[in-house]
């Protein structure tokens, strides 16, 4: 059965439609659409991108008062159907384009992105029955709770345009501390400068070294 919340602070906030087969939207993740929000006001012109979009509040959110076009990818037809459903609802349908794929096979090699977002799974997989609410799918990151972070990162690493940023939502500060050590930041390719702690989650921008 589809569910309607609210999305984002009023005025403005989104009328955003889902269902018990995507991750319902949790209202602390307004603070990572506002972040990347900022950031594209001191970034490069361009299309956002948003990994692991579900239902697509986030990124839809985003962009909503600022003109950019958002391509989202995910790879639930469920959750596609409800980011197209979500940008058609709040007048964005000719801004957005969604993409029904894994992270590795969404994008080509050419394309580039001034600001990124990532909203991946992120609760350990022994955890995961804590929040049987929740489709599985949306919420298992693994052992660490950081595979599909970790493929954002690669994604981030090879699309991020000069000059750029992403957000990216995982669960703890000590994941973000993991996530220093993957090569793309270790080499110094991509910079982590700031970590944000939420009472339900942290935000970590990740700019072009």
């Amino acid at each position: 059965m589809t569910e309607h919340i609210e999305f984002g602070p009023a005025p403005g906030s989104l009328d955003i439609a889902f269902d018990d087969r995507v991750l319902r939207p949790r209202e602390w993740t307004a603070a990572q659409s506002a972040w990347a929000a900022d950031l594209m006001a001191t970034t490069p012109g361009g299309t956002v991108l948003e990994l692991c979009a579900g239902a697509g509040h986030i990124g839809l959110l985003a962009v909503a008062a600022n003109g950019r076009r958002l391509v989202c990818v995910d790879a639930s037809p469920v959750a596609c159907d409800y980011a197209r459903v979500n940008a058609v609802a709040n007048g964005l349908a000719e801004r957005v384009e969604v993409r029904e794929s894994r992270l590795e096979e969404a994008l080509a090699d050419d394309e580039r992105f001034p600001v990124v977002i990532a909203d991946p799974p992120w609760v350990p997989r022994e955890q995961t029955t804590r929040y049987p609410q929740d489709p599985l799918t949306a919420i298992d990151g693994g052992d660490d709770g950081l595979d599909v972070a970790r493929a954002c990162l690669e994604v981030i690493d090879r699309h991020l345009a000069p000059g750029g940023s992403a957000v990216l939502q995982v669960g703890t500060r000590a994941q973000t501390d993991l996530l220093r050590e993957e090569p793309c930041v270790a080499e110094g390719r991509l910079a982590m400068v700031e970590v944000r702690q939420h009472v339900r989650g942290v935000l970590a921008r990740i700019d072009r070294a």
